[in-house]
């Protein structure tokens, strides 16, 4: 005795349901009814298409367009009906269109296979999710910049190996992480670039005998040109590994910012200050002001990066073409781009929102001898000195000043000449640490004039982008 296919848009081959636990593996509907938008816009660029080339007749493709328009409109509003039997978001699309308007539904899917039309539909995904990245990563660049330009002369001590090396300004720390998410942007901007080919009218692999228009359909779609290869066109998710990869470096430079964030807040630093926007309290220490939102921004890199490496793995050892390991591209890449959105929403909030504490850095920055390096290069200006014989001068000066238990601008000139009698009173101009900064004039360097400039440029810059100027 056999029983009825459960799915009656493939089931023609087959005398049986699949058993309970193939169809809970093989349905992908849970997650993929998210390419629902992507996937109508497909379907009604095919179809006009097919009447365009005389496939279907035009009065097909104008049902087929009305009621694809007609199940968007359910689906927005919330009312549309997932079935889980019909496995993906194509099959229960198509089977509400039938539903529709009849037989007409069935001529939608001549000179179209499900390889091409996932493949369209998660390239389509993944181009307005960059899109949507790139406008997230400028309103971050806004709120950096725009603090900087506020912080330009804000001194801060400057880092190596969480070590105080030199002075530096907040505002020049801010901008370091807008020239980081422009390469992100970039990034971004080439995985797109290389994305923009449709590989609609690839069929299940090998192209299709219908006179098919791949041109019409690439152009109806905003893409830049059909993929030449009908292989490739169903089997490829470079652009999918490409813009997690991105996806993965810009989240590691946010959790980097977050990581400053929550070690800037600490009352060991007391750099800056979030107020209750972006903080919580504890259910049992009543004093603790809680840098959540940093903290969970910084370990978003690690659901962002696992997406990466899981479609790498995914991908690895698959054969040309299509393979229903595939249908594993889809649900950690929705979620690492969720994630990202997340993250950047809660970053531009935090900068935004953040307060330095001026007095604060100030002090950290004058401690740990962090204009040593101003003292060697006055000794190499001023008194011609060979740097290496410079740089071991001033360890001399810097132990003598240990010593003493004082800073370097404490010293007393008398006890720097007993390490190198040739130095004068004029040395003291180089050991504050405002001083130290006002001097970094090079290009790309900390001068407070320098990093106002520099904001300024890039504020411009993104008001230019965005057409506002």
């Amino acid at each position: 005795m056999t029983d009825k296919p459960a799915n009656t848009m493939w089931g023609g081959r087959f005398a049986m349901s699949p058993a309970e636990i193939m169809q809970e593996i093989n349905a992908s509907i849970g997650f993929d009814k998210q390419l629902a938008p992507q996937d109508i816009r497909g379907s009604k660029a095919h179809a006009a298409m097919l009447a365009e080339a005389g496939i279907i007749t035009k009065s097909d493709a104008r049902e087929i367009a009305k009621g694809l328009d007609k199940i968007k409109a359910e689906i927005d509003a919330g009312t549309f009906e997932f079935s889980r039997a019909l496995e993906d978001v194509h099959m229960n699309v198509e089977n509400r269109l039938k539903e529709l308007i009849g037989p007409a539904a069935g001529r939608l899917h001549t000179a179209r296979s499900r390889n091409d039309q996932v493949a369209t539909d998660f390239r389509l995904f993944v181009r307005d999710a960059i899109d949507g990245i790139d406008e997230a990563l400028a309103n971050v660049q806004q709120a950096l910049a725009e603090k900087a330009e506020a912080h330009a002369a804000t001194v801060m001590p400057g880092f190596t190996h969480l070590q105080p090396a030199q002075p530096v300004t907040f505002g020049h720390h801010l901008l370091a992480y807008v020239e980081m998410i422009a390469r992100d942007r970039g990034r971004f901007a080439d995985a797109r670039k290389r994305l923009n080919e449709s590989p609609l009218g690839s069929a299940a692999l090998a192209g299709t005998s219908f006179p098919i228009d791949r041109e019409q359909t690439a152009q109806a779609l905003g893409f830049d040109r059909p993929m030449a290869n009908s292989l490739d066109g169903v089997s490829d998710r470079d652009f999918a590994l490409e813009a997690l990869a991105a996806a993965t470096i810009t989240a590691v430079h946010f959790s980097r910012l977050a990581e400053e964030i929550v070690i800037w807040m600490t009352p060991q630093f007391g750099f800056v200050k979030l107020s209750d926007r972006f903080t919580t309290g504890s259910s049992i220490m009543p004093q603790k002001r809680n840098p959540d939102a940093a903290e969970l921004a910084r370990a978003k890199v690690g659901r962002i990066a696992a997406a990466f490496q899981g479609l790498v793995i995914v991908m690895k050892g698959l054969p040309l073409a299509y393979s229903k390991d595939m249908q594993e591209d889809k649900e950690t890449t929705f979620d690492a781009f969720s994630s990202l959105r997340l993250v950047m929403a809660a970053m531009a909030g935090m900068i935004a929102d953040l307060e330095p504490n001026a007095e604060a850095m100030r002090a950290a920055a004058g401690r740990g001898y962090s204009t040593a390096t101003d003292l060697a290069d006055w000794l190499v200006r001023e008194l011609k000195m060979p740097f290496r014989e410079a740089h071991h001068v001033t360890g001399s000066i810097v132990k003598a000043a240990e010593a003493k238990g004082v800073d370097l601008d404490q010293l007393s000139l008398s006890d720097m000449q007993a390490v190198e009698p040739r130095i004068t009173k004029a040395v003291f101009s180089v050991l504050s640490v405002e001083n130290s900064v006002k001097s970094r004039t090079s290009y790309g360097g900390t001068a407070p004039q320098n990093v106002a400039k520099m904001a300024r440029q890039w504020l411009r810059r993104l008001e230019k982008a965005r057409g506002k100027v």
